[in-house]
C-alpha cells in the first residue's frame, strides 16, 4: 500500500504549475494578442493531436507522481520514492516534455506568435532550471539510485528501449 498525496496535495499541484503554465499564461498571451485566430487545417492536424499527447503525457506523469513516488509534481511537495516507472523508464523528464507538446501544439492550433514566443521562454527557462538546481536537488534526495537512474536514462530524449532498474 501506498501512502498516495491526498488529492487536494495534487489539485494544488497540478493547479500551481501545469495549469497555470499551459491554460492560464496561454489564454492571457491570445487576450494580449487581440481575439484568438485559429489555424487553417494544417495547423490544426499538426497542433491538436501534439497538444492532446501532452496532455496525456502529462496526465500519465502525475499518476505515477502520486502512485509510485508518493509526492507531487509540485518542487515544495516532492516525491518521497524516485520515480523509475512508466514514462520515467524513457526519458527523465516526461512532465516538461508533455508541458512542451501542449505548448507547441497551443501555438500551431492559434496560429500565435506569442505563444510560440512563451513555448521558447518555457524550454530556456527549464534548460537552465533542470540542470542547475532539479538535478541536484534530486541526487541530494536519492544518490547511488538517482545517479544510475541519469547515467542509463536520458534527459530530454527518449530512449527506444525502457529501461529496466536492477533488482
Amino acid at each position: 500500500m501506498t501512502n498516495s498525496p491526498s488529492g487536494w496535495r495534487q489539485a494544488r499541484a497540478i493547479l500551481q504549475l501545469p495549469f497555470v503554465v499551459t491554460v492560464v499564461v496561454p489564454a492571457c498571451v491570445l487576450l494580449l494578442e487581440g481575439a484568438p485566430r485559429l489555424a487553417p487545417w494544417p495547423g490544426w492536424l499538426l497542433g491538436l493531436p501534439l497538444a492532446l499527447a501532452g496532455f496525456a503525457l502529462m496526465a500519465t506523469t502525475i499518476r505515477f507522481f502520486a502512485r509510485s513516488g508518493e509526492g507531487t509534481l509540485a518542487p515544495w511537495d516532492p516525491t518521497r520514492r524516485l520515480v523509475v516507472a512508466g514514462p520515467y523508464r524513457h526519458v527523465r523528464n516526461p512532465m516538461i516534455t508533455g508541458v512542451f507538446a501542449v505548448l507547441l501544439g497551443e501555438s500551431l492550433v492559434f496560429r500565435s506568435a506569442g505563444l510560440f514566443l512563451w513555448f521558447g521562454t518555457f524550454v530556456a527557462i527549464n534548460l537552465v532550471y533542470i540542470p542547475l538546481v532539479e538535478t541536484p536537488a534530486l541526487r541530494a534526495r536519492f544518490g547511488a539510485d538517482y545517479d544510475e537512474y541519469a547515467a542509463n536514462v536520458p534527459a530530454w530524449i527518449p530512449r527506444r528501449t525502457p529501461w529496466e532498474p536492477p533488482r
